[in-house]
């Protein structure tokens, strides 16, 4: 069974992470590239795992050195980010290089969030956003980072399996219309998510 949250019995000590970092990192790097999909001008969407959640609260306990009093608080933000079995969870990005251009995208996009979705075959699943914080304002703008969580039925995770499973992912916000078809490599990366 795949591990679905992380312990402080399953972390590397700082000084063992030191010397396997970058290793470390090389080989996340070339597994999270079939995780990701591009979305529109300006959105990425990150499939988290229990292995990219693990590296960062690795990278989190290396960059700050909070030593073991740091431990339960990463573990509090990151293990909610790793699929429980039924669901695929997306760290989305939206980046914008340009300040002023940033500003005005994201005042155009609140409630994004809700507006998420992936399309198997047919059958949307709409995405739910983390509840940890409202990320977008009274004032209508949106954060650049949101958490969703995609929560399927046993039916439609079958369909995402099928070799070949036709799966959009997209959002059907009024400013912010936009669809990306997952490549196979994908869609079979993100199928092993699931129980």
């Amino acid at each position: 069974m795949r591990k679905r949250e992380i312990t402080a019995d399953d972390l590397m000590s700082v000084e063992a992470y030191a010397k396997v970092r970058k290793e470390r990192r090389t080989a996340l790097v070339q597994r999270k590239r079939l995780r990701r999909l591009e979305i529109g001008p300006y959105c990425s969407m990150h499939f988290e795992n229990y292995e990219s959640m693990w590296f960062q609260v690795q990278e989190m306990l290396y960059i700050e050195k909070g030593g073991p009093e740091q431990i339960p608080g990463e573990l509090a933000a990151y293990n909610p980010l790793i699929p429980k079995g039924a669901e695929l969870v997306a760290t989305v990005l939206f980046e914008i290089d340009d300040p002023d251009k940033r500003k005005a995208v994201l005042s155009h996009l609140g409630g994004v969030e809700n507006s998420a979705f992936i399309e198997v075959d047919g059958a949307r699943v709409m995405g739910v956003p983390e509840a940890d914080q409202d990320r977008t304002t009274d004032e209508g703008k949106a954060s650049s980072v949101q958490f969703i969580h995609f929560p399927f039925q046993p039916q439609q995770i079958a369909a995402f399996r099928k070799p070949g499973a036709r799966v959009l992912v997209g959002f059907s916000h009024p400013q912010y219309g936009h669809i990306a078809v997952a490549p196979e490599p994908v869609r079979a990366a993100l199928a092993d998510d699931f129980d």
